[in-house]
């Protein structure tokens, strides 16, 4: 099941399966991209609560997320957005960083990228905190537009 909710940083649509969410996916959606979605159901209580919780993110109320997570992915991938989860709110990480977080060389840093790039529940795992080792902001699936917002939005709630 899915749910649509407006954000400042344009629609989001929130996917719920078995209780948990599975994907949080930005505007404009592809629909035809084979991930199962279902019907959508404004009313379903874990869909009800990520929208709550993304509300008071937005509004700078909330600065870490509790709900049920099921990404999909490789272990490699699970095992990377698991460090993406305990980097703080307002703060940032480099793709490196996150590779020797994981006992790997900073060679392993593409890798790295590329699993960040795949993360299907962005903002509350948040691949948006992960930044170049020269403190640049890189490739964001959502835009780099998005990516920026994201991080002014956390830094702002900071001061």
């Amino acid at each position: 099941m899915y749910t649509v909710m407006p954000s400042p940083i344009g629609d989001l649509r929130i996917v719920e399966r078995d209780g948990a969410i599975t994907a949080i996916e930005f505007s404009p959606f592809r629909d035809h991209d084979g991930r199962p979605r279902g019907d959508r159901d404004d009313t379903h209580p874990v869909l009800r609560e990520a929208m709550r919780q993304l509300r008071a993110y937005f509004d700078r109320d909330l600065k870490e997320f509790d709900l049920p997570l099921q990404p999909a992915g490789s272990e490699f991938q699970k095992s990377v957005w698991a460090q993406l989860l305990a980097i703080g709110y307002g703060e940032t990480a480099s793709y490196g960083q996150i590779a020797k977080r994981l006992g790997k060389t900073n060679a392993a840093s593409r890798a790295v990228g590329l699993a960040n790039g795949s993360n299907p529940i962005p903002i509350v795992i948040p691949c948006h905190r992960v930044i170049g080792a020269d403190g640049t902001l890189t490739g964001y699936a959502g835009g780099i537009e998005r990516k920026q917002a994201l991080l002014e939005l956390e830094q702002d709630a900071l001061f």
